[in-house]
């Protein structure tokens, strides 16, 4: 899941890009006039291997540890370029009739995806083998796909305004199954790393749901909330599939544990639900309450500080260097790391703060470095030599995509 701040008819001087790539071992980030790719595997100190004085960038994604970058610019949301950020070079580029949405990367495809529209290439030599027409229409290009190469699953939204999911396997390029995930439209869908689970929300952002994607079953059911309505803003899982986190327009981050089997109530908690089930039978809305006793709540939660009005966040959970923590990145330009314990769970310690944009103003950062006083806060930044801008090398239309001699994953 990846965010900038705002809609496209935005004021770009308060823009900001933000997108984790698949193991969160990186992190992009775009503003109006500068792009920058981080090495994010130390997170007390961030290394900026790429940056580039360019046009502002509404989408990024980079294929998990490597050097291939898919970027679309704000000057031209039609045109997609593919490039080897070493280099400094463009490998090719596609143009489309529409504004792309969304675009996905795993070691099988590259996912393109318009209004109505979903174009699959292969990542080896990328070719276009595969056009999915008069989808639904998914104006916030809502999509997503698996890591594996064994399921290499595409999710999509089967219904415009009801939660409904299509998994198509992108591999054998066919229909595989159709989820009713949620009574309202989908805001967020994210797979597994081997692709055997999907994590679905819906726009009432009450309640996260898991699906076992061979079967179609619903295998997790988690209530982030009960009466207030929010917008998920995304959902990630651990590299081990244990946990879960989501993000949203609130300042509450909620991680959440799977495990094999739903833990027992004890005698108390059984006799409370009892109580409440014989109080709720005689109301008239005794499913509506059973649903939501069976609903399992956050293992952890992460408490953000001051957030400008308006940015966004995307989370994500990673192990490194014997840690276990939650990264968060927001689109006023803030790389935030808490601690998880993944033993107790409970309230998540903010350990480290970067700021990952020197030159973006920020109206609260008084307020947030007051507030963070203890935490230890830095600007990232790297001593290289100067940076240039990609160059291009080819640009081709969707209707004849060529093919490169050589697989980009080689160069």
């Amino acid at each position: 899941m990846s965010f900038s701040s705002g809609g496209r008819g935005d004021d770009d001087e308060n823009r900001v890009f933000v997108n984790f790539n698949h193991e969160s071992t990186s992190l992009v980030v775009g503003t109006r006039n500068r792009f920058r790719l981080y090495n994010i595997k130390d997170v007390d100190n961030l290394e900026l291997l790429y940056e580039d004085d360019s046009d502002y960038t509404v989408i990024a994604e980079r294929l998990f540890s490597s050097s291939l970058l898919a970027i679309v610019s704000l000057s031209s949301p039609r045109k997609l370029r593919v490039c080897h950020y070493k280099k400094r070079t463009e490998i090719t580029s596609f143009s489309y009739t529409n504004t792309i949405l969304a675009v996905k990367l795993n070691r099988l495809r590259l996912i393109v995806c318009l209004e109505d529209s979903i174009f699959i290439y292969n990542i080896t030599d990328l070719k276009f083998i595969h056009s999915i027409r008069q989808t639904q229409r998914n104006p916030n290009g809502i999509i997503a796909l698996a890591p594996s190469n064994e399921q290499c699953y595409l999710a999509y939204p089967a219904k415009q305004d009801k939660g409904e999911v299509n998994i198509f396997d992108a591999h054998k390029l066919d229909n595989k199954l159709t989820i009713t995930a949620h009574d309202n439209p989908l805001v967020s869908l994210t797979f597994d790393t081997q692709g055997t689970k999907l994590a679905t929300a819906s726009d009432r952002g009450t309640v996260i749901r898991v699906f076992d994607t061979s079967t179609g079953d619903c295998i997790y059911e988690f209530r982030r909330g009960y009466a207030r309505c929010v917008s998920i803003y995304s959902l990630s899982f651990s590299p081990d599939s244990q946990f879960l986190c989501a993000s949203s327009n609130t300042e509450t981050v909620h991680i959440f544990k799977l495990n094999e089997t739903q833990p027992q109530d004890d005698n108390l908690a059984v006799m409370f639900k009892s109580y409440v089930k014989k109080i709720c039978q005689t109301a008239g809305y005794f499913d509506s309450v059973a649903d939501m006793m069976n609903q399992w709540r956050s293992f952890a939660t992460v408490k953000l500080p001051l957030v400008n009005p308006g940015s966004r966040t995307i989370c994500s959970i990673s192990y490194s260097n014997q840690r276990s923590n939650v990264l968060i990145a927001t689109t006023d330009g803030y790389l935030y790391v808490y601690d998880l314990n993944l033993n107790d769970g409970g309230d998540c310690t903010l350990i480290r703060q970067h700021r990952l944009i020197d030159d973006l103003p920020d109206d609260n950062d008084g307020q947030r470095s007051a507030s963070l006083s203890s935490t230890s806060t830095t600007t990232a930044t790297m001593s290289t030599t100067n940076t240039t801008k990609t160059t291009s090398s080819s640009h081709h239309l969707i209707q004849s995509p060529s093919s490169s001699s050589s697989s980009p994953l080689d160069r």
